[in-house]
């Protein structure tokens, strides 16, 4: 298997670079091929503008959506984003690492998406008619290859449960699960989530270190987020409303979206993918 690491952390020495540490030596060990971007190292770009687009005339109207897609069909895409693309056509799974900077993803990391998921790429692909709404949720340039979050955030576990302050996890990571990375069609794994990332000792490490190596061991196996598929027939088209009726009871929010088996489950994710940290462990920054 071939596996892309998006890692999106300013200081390599961190709880997260120690993580991406044992996910990549534990993928290696298992034979599979392992390509990093190292977002900060790299110096990336998160600004999408005018230089995304070189061949655009200097006298023109910036419509990033059509520039992004002139700009892709023609092979004028810049080489840092180029030659992302190449990564992810290369890999089959994507992992995206970061820390859980208020309530979502690092603006670098945003900044890779905004500009690597090109028009035409990832989004604006497939038939557009009254049956169907463009290869997408399921379908995409991306489908058939696998994707999962590695997260860490300083809050508690409880604080990101079902009744806790900061909303769900799962609801958090929606945006990013759905909207990101089932949109142009990967199948989306539930996330491997730290919490108390700040508050981590060397006993409380060794023991997420060795759930991480037992995630990564599964990312060909593991049963994706049962998201619904568009095209599936579950949405009417053109409205893009789920169906009536087709929501379990119980289920309400971004939950309808789920299939009928999984929106009767616990919505907590974290029992399976995350691990709760002691409360008086020693610090390390995340």
């Amino acid at each position: 298997m071939k596996v892309l690491i998006v890692f999106a952390h300013p200081e390599p020495r961190s709880l997260n670079g120690s993580l991406r540490d044992v996910a990549v030596r534990e993928l290696e060990a298992q034979g599979h091929d392992v390509r990093v971007s190292d977002l900060y190292a790299q110096g990336w770009t998160s600004a999408i503008g005018r230089a995304d687009f070189p061949a655009l005339p200097t006298d023109a109207r910036l419509a990033p959506a059509a520039a992004s897609k002139q700009a892709f069909e023609s092979g004028a895409l810049t080489p840092d984003v180029r030659g992302e693309i190449e990564k992810l056509l290369w890999a089959d799974t994507l992992i995206l690492q970061f820390p859980l900077w208020w309530f979502s993803m690092p603006a670098i990391l945003k900044g890779w998406v905004d500009r690597v998921f090109a028009y035409g790429f990832a989004y604006g692909v497939g038939e557009h008619s009254d049956t169907r709404w463009g290869d997408r949720y399921g379908e995409g340039k991306l489908a058939g290859k696998r994707a999962m979050l590695i997260v860490t955030t300083g809050g508690w576990q409880e604080h990101y449960s079902a009744r806790g302050i900061n909303g769900p996890i799962d609801d958090l990571l929606f945006p990013i699960h759905h909207g990101i990375l089932y949109y142009p069609g990967y199948d989306v794994l539930p996330p491997f989530v730290v919490y108390k990332a700040d508050k981590l000792d060397e006993a409380g490490f060794d023991a997420m270190a060795e759930r991480l190596r037992e995630r990564v061991r599964t990312l060909a196996t593991a049963s994706p987020i049962p998201y619904r598929r568009q095209n599936g027939g579950d949405y009417l088209i053109p409205s893009m409303q789920l169906r009536p009726g087709l929501e379990p009871p119980a289920a309400s929010g971004f939950a309808i979206h789920l299939a009928p088996e999984a929106s009767t489950a616990p919505r907590d994710s974290t029992r399976e993918a995350g691990v709760h940290l002691p409360a008086d462990a020693c610090a390390a920054k995340a």
